[in-house]
């Protein structure tokens, strides 16, 4: 099931993460180089200190990223 874009998404608020749903990016030699690719970015909704809510605006696939150092792991 396709969720809709979060109405807290903004475009101007963004995140460059693989996302754990579609994985879109997996080819993307920008994204391999670690760069900000103008395709391959990820709403950032909303973050609650190191914890960071983010969504696919390609599968709209909603997840959590805690982005302190060494706990880079998507959470449910």
């Amino acid at each position: 099931m396709r969720l809709p874009i979060d109405p807290q998404a903004d475009a101007a608020r963004r995140a460059w993460v693989p996302c754990p749903g579609c994985d879109d990016a997996r080819d993307c030699t920008t994204c391999a180089d670690r760069r900000n690719c103008r395709e391959h970015w990820r709403y950032l909704i909303s973050n609650k200190g190191t914890r960071v809510h983010l969504q696919c605006p390609s599968c709209t696939h909603t997840w959590t990223l805690e982005t302190r150092r060494g706990r880079g792991l998507p959470t449910p």
